[in-house]
């Protein structure tokens, strides 16, 4: 096991990078519920979708962990699967078979721009400045994550700031919006945050998890977040949040029995062979495919800058590599390839993007250091199969804390960035407290990099830009035009 993972060289041991994968993996399980549910809108089969996303998960986790030796967790990414569903099936009136080959098109451009060392480039130039303010970005974004789903938030929104219900404007008293149930709402920016009032049973399990957690980090008790995720699922049952009711409609041989309507599908009648057979959809298809990619790409690259630079498991060697090395050389080298076939991955057994998961900082934030910690999140999923009316009853609110804790250690790549110097505070900003703000990853690295080519403009310092960083901030602004446009 030692020379496999080489878990002495990187400071770690067995039973740590088992505790790291399990709380990686109950950080992230929430997919297993969610996805289905996005994707089931589009008229994919539910237990379709939920057997997909395990195999996805395990096969882009197990590759991740065998190949690449880090500790990343891939699953289908939240925010693609609802552009997957709300945007590119709803609004743009794909089907979702179309849609599984537009994500499978998405995949082999990953793969290209991994081998053509493309990705490797865009890292190099991306100034060390605003690599720290990535990670301590993903800390925010993680953090806000965890009081998010622990309800230590709630929003209030006036009838007048609600722009649409259910995909449809919105106005006062228009009930027709409303006959088939509320399944979104869009609101304005008069959205206002408070905390809650903790008269919430299910906040005040997260509060006694985050006291519990606090209490076991702070005396380094080994594998304090498995074992805080662990007590405040068992006090949540008396609290009655934990429930116990073991649903059998995620059962593994109801999920097999409908696989074979979406393995395959992105190859059928109704995918593949259907995008480009109209001329006027060709420009469309295209763009869809460009954002689909794009958010992938600075999702992932987001997750290792913030992540791996913070915890060293991408040394400065690695770093300084990207430029010089060939081939597959350093563990970033690997982890990008594995993360790049994913998704293609996923297409092919029936879910949207296969993607590296920031949750992955829940694990490594409990000491995980090695690919020992991915493997065990694979095995989990592919328990998960078989098990997962009873993983399900571990509440959210139980993982909660474990995420507030780990943006709590990231936020200190802060640090490193000179507040005082505008030029630099400026968007350092954007691409930390933004990210989180917006809950959007890409999105934040794309606000830190218009502002610094703003600011090196302003300066007369264009020359300061680094090409690849120049071309993927136009890139940007052309896929907020694209996301405008759809």
């Amino acid at each position: 096991m030692d020379k496999l993972f080489q878990l002495k060289a990187n400071k770690t041991n067995v039973p740590t990078e088992i505790m790291a994968g399990m709380t990686t993996f109950f950080a992230m399980s929430y997919i297993l519920f969610v996805n289905p549910q996005v994707l089931s809108q589009t008229g994919m089969p539910s237990q379709a979708v939920f057997i997909a996303t395990i195999i996805a998960s395990a096969i882009g986790s197990l590759v991740m962990g065998l190949f690449a030796n880090v500790p990343y967790a891939l699953a289908p990414g939240m925010g693609l699967n609802a552009f997957f569903t709300y945007t590119v099936v709803f609004a743009l009136g794909y089907t979702w078979q179309q849609a599984l080959a537009l994500v499978f098109i998405c995949g082999l451009f990953n793969i290209f721009i991994t081998v053509t060392k493309i990705r490797k480039l865009i890292i190099v130039a991306i100034p060390e400045m605003l690599q720290h303010a990535i990670g301590g970005g993903i800390g925010v974004f993680v953090g806000y994550i965890g009081l998010k789903n622990a309800g230590f938030l709630q929003f209030t929104s006036d009838t007048s700031d609600i722009l649409s219900v259910n995909g449809k404007a919105f106005q006062a008293g228009q009930a027709a919006n409303l006959k088939h149930g509320v399944d979104s709402v869009v609101t304005g920016g008069g959205i206002v945050p408070a905390l809650t009032n903790f008269a919430n049973s299910g906040a005040l399990l997260a509060l006694i998890g985050l006291v519990i957690m606090v209490i076991l980090t702070i005396k380094k008790v080994p594998g304090a977040v498995l074992i805080g995720i662990v007590l405040t699922t068992l006090v949540g049952i008396p609290m009655g949040v934990t429930s116990l009711h073991f649903s059998s409609s995620a059962s593994l041989g109801n999920s097999f029995a409908q696989l074979g309507t979406t393995f395959g599908a992105a190859f059928g009648p109704k995918g593949m062979p259907t995008l480009f057979t109209d001329s006027s959809h060709i420009i469309l298809s295209l763009m869809t495919i460009f954002a689909f990619c794009f958010s992938d790409t600075f999702d992932t690259l987001g997750t290792f800058i913030g992540t791996g630079r913070r915890t060293g498991i991408f040394s400065d060697d690695d770093m300084k590599k990207l430029e010089t090395s060939s081939g597959f050389s350093t563990r970033l080298d690997k982890a990008l390839f594995a993360d790049s076939i994913a998704t293609s991955i996923g297409a092919i057994f029936g879910t949207s993007n296969t993607t590296t998961y920031v949750e992955s900082a829940a694990g490594i934030g409990a000491g995980g250091r090695t690919g020992l910690t991915a493997v065990t999140v694979a095995v989990m999923f592919l328990i998960s199969s078989i098990f997962a009316p009873i993983i399900s009853i571990v509440p959210t609110q139980a993982t909660a804390p474990a995420l507030i804790l780990v943006g709590v250690m990231m936020a200190s790549s802060l640090k490193e960035i000179d507040w005082s110097d505008l030029t630099e505070a400026i968007p350092a900003f954007m691409a930390s407290i933004v990210m989180g703000l917006i809950y959007n990853i890409s999105y934040g690295i794309a606000a830190g990099f218009i502002f610094y080519c703003l600011i090196k403009l302003v300066q007369g310092k264009a020359k300061e830009i680094h090409p690849i960083l120049a071309i993927a901030t136009l890139g940007f602004i052309l896929n907020f035009v694209i996301l405008a446009v759809l």
